[in-house]
């Protein structure tokens, strides 16, 4: 200012000189004075910072819900839980999954030390109860998942056996008294299991049909099964479903479609399809030649099966063993297929991996539950089906080529992100028993499960190494603002949903298999790696509330003495 008051610096050289600086510099200039403030917080000069800071591309709106590109810009700077506040060591083994209660008050995690752990979530967390399952003949603890109420856990694990066995277990402790109330067969055991409603578990069941040719069926279980009456099922086949070329279902999820209509700003500024659309509706009667061999007309596959056989018989087409059992198949699978049932109500959908070109799961099913199959009461074991009516059909289909490694639902249950590796482009399944080789660099896709179509483009960052033959599961999290990831690269990541772009690296000494937002607190994220810890960050404002130093109260006696003089 001269003697007059007169800035010597108009505002807008101020805001030229403040664009090439960087943000911590700009917000210690705006404490020289009011002119140099006021200029500090130009919106302008914030979105040139926020686009330049963090990379994102120009053409990205800023968040539907933001005031501000300075707020917008703190939010991510500083609400990201990326700083180390507790590293937990219960665990003797590697560290496979975590899972919070709806409430966010506990979490529990599972580990191949064979123990399911409830945990205390409070400014410090602390360990309420340790289930060991090794009595039960399990090899380890896989997966968890609290009911709606938070008043059972679902736990999963892994049977003791040879080294290819394939089964498993589920097991639902209570916990108000940590007694195990009923134990379920699964199989395979990579299916995990998950809840339906508050009383009731989806588990699987796996029978062989031929040498890669076999059928997956779903069972909706009591969570408890010490019915008195002998007439009350504790048990009831949901659906039935072919698999071919060695495939089976794994990694069932229930997303419910009533929750679509909560606020959820993250995705609907900008959408659009990002590549040639993946998902498949099966329950169209389109006759386009272009769509895949598994959507045609029911009785124009049957005809082009039946003329591959007389080709057969003939001679003039040669098959290899594998493909004639999985042509014969779905010749067979043609009649007995009992086709989607169609529903105007919003119901609740059933998500799984599955496949149709090999073992290796590629493929994302979406069947839809209805209101009647809700529940474990009516007919047993599918009595109310006809004979021909042996296999259901999916509703949908979502073909990755990839290897799925891991998937999450937003809080809204409306998106669906996956965590692929991808195959080659361009490459073609000869055998089944052998997949394609899968990239290294993980993509984080993102279905929207309300018009069944892929947005946003996939983030990446994150990487894993194991080849497609030994290829795990690797947790994901959705939160409202954010989504995280586990990687074989020793770190977990968290993304923004909106801008999609990578905020922080969380460091482990080993690989990071789960990752777990608490539902109540975005700001608190839980990482668990095969280095046997559980690491629990939290965003730079929390640590700044948590650290501000309290005003201690001064006593009553001291007050009184000072007012007598």
């Amino acid at each position: 200012m001269d003697e007059g008051g007169t800035p010597l610096l108009p505002d807008c050289l101020l805001y030229q000189i403040f664009l090439s600086l960087g943000p911590a510099d700009v917000l210690a200039a705006g404490l020289v004075c009011r002119q140099w403030q006021a200029v500090s917080r130009d919106e302008f000069l914030w979105r040139e910072q926020f686009y330049r800071y963090y990379q994102v591309a120009r053409d990205v709106p800023r968040h539907p819900a933001a005031t501000s590109w300075y707020e917008e810009f703190r939010r991510l700077y500083d609400s990201v839980p990326c700083v180390e506040v507790q590293t937990l060591q219960e665990h003797t083994d590697q560290v496979l999954h975590l899972s919070f209660s709806h409430s966010g008050y506990q979490f529990a995690s599972c580990s191949k030390d064979c123990t399911v752990k409830i945990w205390n979530n409070d400014l410090s967390i602390s360990l309420l109860h340790s289930a060991d399952m090794r009595p039960y003949n399990w090899s380890y603890t896989q997966f968890s998942q609290f009911n709606q109420d938070d008043s059972l856990l679902l736990a999963s694990g892994v049977f003791l056996g040879p080294h290819n066995s394939s089964s498993g277990e589920i097991a639902v402790i209570s916990l108000d008294s940590f007694a195990l109330l009923s134990r379920v067969r699964n199989k395979p055991y990579d299916v995990f299991g998950c809840w339906l409603t508050e009383t009731s578990l989806i588990s699987g069941n796996l029978h062989r049909i031929g040498d890669i040719t076999s059928c997956s069926v779903l069972w909706l279980n009591n969570a408890f099964q010490d019915v008195e009456s002998e007439n009350v099922n504790v048990v009831k086949r949901l659906f039935k479903i072919q698999n071919l070329n060695a495939s089976t279902i794994r990694t069932v999820m229930v997303a419910d479609c009533s929750r679509f209509d909560s606020p959820d700003l993250l995705l609907d500024a900008g959408d659009q399809a990002v590549s040639p659309c993946r998902v498949f509706d099966l329950g169209c009667n389109s006759e386009d030649e272009t769509a895949s061999p598994a959507l045609r007309a029911p009785g124009r596959a049957k005809e082009g099966l039946r003329h591959a056989l007389d080709g057969m018989l003939d001679g003039h087409t040669q098959l290899s063993e594998r493909a004639l059992e999985t042509r014969v198949a779905e010749l067979l699978a043609q009649g007995r297929t009992k086709p989607p049932e169609r529903s105007t109500a919003r119901n609740k959908y059933l998500i799984f991996t599955t496949g149709c070109l090999t073992y290796s799961p590629h493929q994302i099913g979406i069947k839809q539950i209805l209101p009647h199959q809700m529940t474990t009461a009516g007919p047993v074991l599918g009595e109310g089906r006809g004979s021909d009516a042996f296999f259901d059909a999916l509703d949908h289909v979502i073909d990755v080529h990839g290897h799925i490694i891991g998937m999450g639902l937003s809080p809204d249950n409306r998106y669906l992100y996956v965590n692929s590796r991808a195959w080659p482009p361009g490459s073609v399944v000869a055998d089944p028993m052998q997949p394609p080789p899968i990239a290294e660099e993980i993509d984080l896709l993102v279905f929207d499960l309300k018009t069944m179509r892929e947005v946003k483009r996939a983030l990446r960052a994150h990487r894993a190494y194991t080849p497609n033959d030994e290829c795990f599961f690797i947790f994901l999290d959705v939160s409202r603002d954010f989504v995280a990831s586990g990687a074989e690269d020793r770190h977990g990541y968290i993304w923004d949903r909106h801008y999609n772009i990578c905020l922080a690296k969380l460091r482990h000494e080993d690989v990071v298999n789960s990752v777990a937002f608490s539902p109540q607190e975005q700001e608190l994220l839980l990482t668990a790696s095969d280095d046997a810890t559980i690491k629990a960050w939290r965003s730079p404002r929390t640590m700044r509330v948590f650290q501000a130093p309290r005003p201690r109260p001064r006593p009553f006696f001291s007050w009184f003495a000072s007012h007598r003089r």
